[in-house]
This record gives C-alpha cells, sequence and structure tokens, in this order.
C-alpha cells in the first residue's frame, strides 16, 4: 500500500460536526477478514483531495473521519479535531471518491456458445476490488445463486459489494435458452413476480420478447412490494414501456425498437433489425429529441452500458483485466478480438458513437443516466476493471470527470433509493469510499488506481482480493 499509517493519541474526543450516528456493521468471518486492511473504529484519512460525487469541484487537503462505518466529520485539514486512537492513513496526493454505484451487473459470464456458468465467487471479490460497493444484478441465470451470495455478503461471510439482487429474468418464447423461463401471459408474470419476491430478490429485469401484457403485469406486481423493474427489451417499444410505468431501460438507446418502420405490437424485429433502424437516426433530430423528452417525462431512467457494446466494434483496444481470466478464456477472447472484422459486425462503429451523444443528449435533458457493465456477450468485460472503464467511456462520449463520477455514484444510489445513505460523501453517511492514486477530477483514467476500498468503514485490499482469483475467473 502506498500510504503512510500513523496512530494518534490526542487529548479532544470532539469530531467537528459529527452527528452521533452508528452503521450496523455484519461480523466478519475469517475468510473476509484475509482482505482487510484495516477495520479499527475509528479512523482518519488525511490530507486527502475529496471528489464528493455530487458533480461539485474536487476539494484539496480535506481530512475525513470515519467513525463504526459512519462519515463522522469532513473538511479542511487544518480544522478537523482528531480523536486519540484514530488511526490516520496519510493520502496526500491521492484522492476519495465515493464507492462506486453499478447497475447493470452479473454474476455470470459466458464460457462457451450460448453457456452461461455462475461465478459468482470470484466476480463479487473483482467488483469489490475495483472500488464498487453497490451493485444490481441485471437478471440471473440461476435463480437463488444472486440471492443466496447477497445473504453471505450482508452477513459478513464472503466479501462483495452490496447488491440488489435481480430475479430470473421476465421473458416470453424466442430467446431460445433452456436456463431462461417462458411466460405464458399475465398472470404468470404476476405469479414470478411474487414467488422471487417471496424468495429474496429486491428488483426485476424484462427481457426482449415480453409482451405489453406481461410487462405491465409484472410491473405493477413489483410496484406494489415497492421493487422496481428495468427492461432489455425488443417486442415493446422504450415509450411502450415508458408509458407502463418501467422505472429503467437497459442499454442505452441500443436496444430500443421505436425506430423501426411498421414495428408489429407484441413482436420482437430482431436486435439487428432495431440496430439498423437506430444507425440511421440523427441523435439531434426531432424524432430522438421526441423519445428522450418521453422518456424524461416519464421519469425513467436509462443505463449505459457501453463496456459491453466496445468489445463488438472493430477497431477498439482490448479491454482491461483479461489476466484474471482462466487462460483458456483469455486466449478465446483475445482471439476473436484478434480475428478480422466481421462484415455484421460493422455496422456497431456508427452505433457506438450514435448510442454514447444519445446518452448524453438524455442526461442533458434532465434524465437519470446510470451505468453499468454487463460482462455478458461474448466476454471480455471483467467485473471491477469494467466498471472503472465505464466512466472513462462516459467522458469519451462527452461527459466530464465529475460527470461520469457522478453518474457513476450519486446517480446510481439515487435509482436504487439508497442516495439517503451512499453514492456521495457527505457527513452522516455510510462509509463507502474508494481511495486513488492521482486526481480522477482532472484525469479519468486515475479511477484504475485503487489503493484501497472502504465498504462501511471496513478498508480492505483490492490486490489481495484479486489476487485470491487471477487466472482462475471462469472456474468459480
Amino acid at each position: 500500500m502506498c500510504y503512510r499509517v500513523l496512530i494518534v493519541a490526542v487529548t479532544s474526543l470532539t469530531l467537528l460536526g459529527a452527528p452521533p450516528l452508528r452503521a450496523q456493521r455484519p461480523t466478519l468471518s475469517a475468510a473476509v477478514r484475509a482482505f482487510v486492511v484495516t477495520d479499527s473504529p475509528v479512523v482518519g484519512l488525511a490530507h486527502v483531495r475529496v471528489i464528493d460525487g455530487t458533480g461539485a469541484p474536487a476539494r484539496e487537503d480535506q481530512t475525513l473521519i470515519i467513525r463504526d462505518g459512519v462519515i463522522a466529520a469532513l473538511g479542511d485539514s487544518r480544522s478537523i479535531a482528531i480523536p486519540a486512537g484514530t488511526q490516520i492513513m496519510d493520502l496526500t496526493g491521492k484522492s476519495v471518491i465515493p464507492g462506486l454505484v453499478m447497475v447493470h451487473e452479473h454474476l455470470f459470464y459466458p464460457t462457451g456458445p450460448g453457456v452461461y456458468a455462475n461465478l459468482a465467487e470470484s466476480f463479487t471479490r473483482l467488483y469489490l476490488a475495483g472500488g464498487v460497493t453497490s451493485m444490481r444484478t441485471g437478471g440471473n441465470m440461476n435463480g437463488f445463486g444472486d440471492i443466496g451470495i447477497k445473504r453471505d455478503i450482508d452477513a459478513g461471510r464472503k466479501p462483495g459489494p452490496w447488491l440488489d439482487a435481480t430475479a430470473p429474468y421476465l421473458e416470453g418464447p424466442g430467446l431460445g435458452l433452456a436456463q431462461v423461463h417462458e411466460l405464458t401471459g399475465p398472470d404468470d408474470a404476476r405469479r414470478m413476480v411474487n414467488f422471487w419476491a417471496d424468495a429474496g430478490a429486491t428488483s426485476f429485469k424484462a427481457y426482449m420478447h415480453i409482451t405489453r401484457g406481461e410487462l405491465g403485469a409484472a410491473i405493477e406486481e413489483a410496484h406494489k412490494r415497492g421493487l422496481k423493474v428495468t427492461g432489455h427489451l425488443c417486442s415493446v417499444t422504450y415509450r411502450e414501456a415508458a408509458a407502463l410505468g418501467i422505472d429503467d431501460l437497459e442499454h442505452g438507446f441500443f436496444a430500443s425498437t421505436d425506430f423501426v418502420p411498421d414495428k408489429k405490437p407484441d413482436e420482437c424485429p430482431g436486435q439487428g433489425a432495431g440496430q439498423t433502424a437506430f444507425a440511421a437516426v440523427d441523435p439531434n433530430g426531432d424524432v430522438a429529441r421526441s423519445l428522450i423528452s418521453a422518456l424524461v417525462k416519464q421519469r425513467v431512467a436509462l443505463t449505459s452500458t457501453l463496456t459491453i457494446f466496445e468489445t463488438f466494434v472493430p477497431g477498439r483496444p482490448l479491454p482491461p483485466g483479461l489476466e484474471v481470466l482462466e487462460p483458456q478464456l483469455r486466449a478465446q477472447f483475445e482471439q476473436r478480438h484478434a480475428a478480422p472484422a466481421n462484415p455484421a459486425r460493422a455496422v456497431y462503429a456508427t452505433l457506438f458513437s450514435k448510442a454514447a451523444a444519445m446518452e448524453v443528449a438524455f442526461a442533458r435533458a434532465g434524465g437519470l443516466l446510470i451505468v453499468g457493465t454487463d460482462p455478458t456477450g461474448a466476454g471480455g468485460v471483467i467485473p471491477g476493471y469494467s466498471n472503472q472503464h465505464a466512466l472513462e467511456l462516459l467522458v469519451e462520449s462527452g461527459f466530464t470527470p465529475l460527470e461520469a463520477i457522478r453518474i457513476g455514484t450519486l446517480n446510481g444510489a439515487t435509482f436504487l433509493a439508497r442516495a439517503n445513505r451512499v453514492g456521495s460523501i457527505a457527513l452522516g453517511k455510510q462509509a463507502d469510499l474508494v481511495v486513488l492514486a492521482g486526481d480522477p477530477s482532472t484525469r479519468i483514467g486515475d479511477v484504475r488506481n485503487v489503493q484501497v476500498v472502504f465498504k462501511q468503514g471496513v478498508g480492505y485490499d483490492p490486490a489481495k482480493l484479486i489476487d485470491s482469483v487471477k487466472g482462475k475467473v471462469g472456474l468459480f
């Protein structure tokens, strides 16, 4: 680690401006403690640059005091009183941002054609190592797996982010994957929502071949229970889903079929048809602006997942983090990446820049843009590494580094209804924080320089988390 640790003993026990708060923290198992670098009741991050996640300018030479997992004091280093026995980390030249809140993640990964392996053990460690302290799984392939590991993480038995565990996909006939249940109508959609909510799922995801009737029924049942529904759609357009009350739409505008000529109700024209139609749309034209306006008016959030689509764009660099994969999986992806450009993928060069421009337009129009990575597709999107890269791609799209950090922190927390606890750095909030070497408010690439990840005030060593799975991701 590249910080200096001092134990400071002074007479003052007063934390300037500190509210009398406590956070409920689980008792950590020995397996989790193997990755912990600090679990002191009171920790001070001294002389650090604070990037608070709100989009406000960075504040230099700040000291932040964590007491029992909560931010108890924050201010100019010259004015903060340090309580006796505080473990001080001298972070001169370093930055602290809120823990990343990512909202299209998965605990499965493609290990062969049409085969998705449950990699919850390795993925949750990688997410945490990359600075992700809260995340939503955007649909799952193995039923109780996401719910089970969420419970283990919450109980302190395993390391990982806080999880919003999404139920298995709400999908109709047409996908062709035996792992996915095919809905038989609105009543079946209601039954599925209630079954998985009773089982512990905390959100739902509609998929490409769902009908309007099924989607509306699922949304109604989920909302009765205070749960949200997102969608990677095709048979239902974005306008139709917004009118039904969906909370979020996945993949920016990549999955929209609103632009398909003569689109038939409740029929998926195919992703290719949707993308061809989208490729012909002017991001600044009346048609695009009209759809954006409708989504903003209905308060539908939009999830950017540029990391997954970048892997389809010819000529883009290899994605980060491939070294953690099991060697055969790594070679499989690298061979695919190096292969001659597939003509069917050529459209992605146009789609990638167009989708990025429309995400910026959506945010500028007042829409809630959130971000995730989607480690599915044909591989190459590695948890933790891809979450950092997602912020880099937002900046490439036209956002400032401070805006990108907000999208990856406070915006996600706002969508998950957790902004009163996480997503920004403020007095009384949970100490979910990422210590970084450098200054990502001016060089977004510095988000890759993770030194320590704090979750509920417990500091984790990212290097140890990564080393525990390196070369084995794909096996567990």
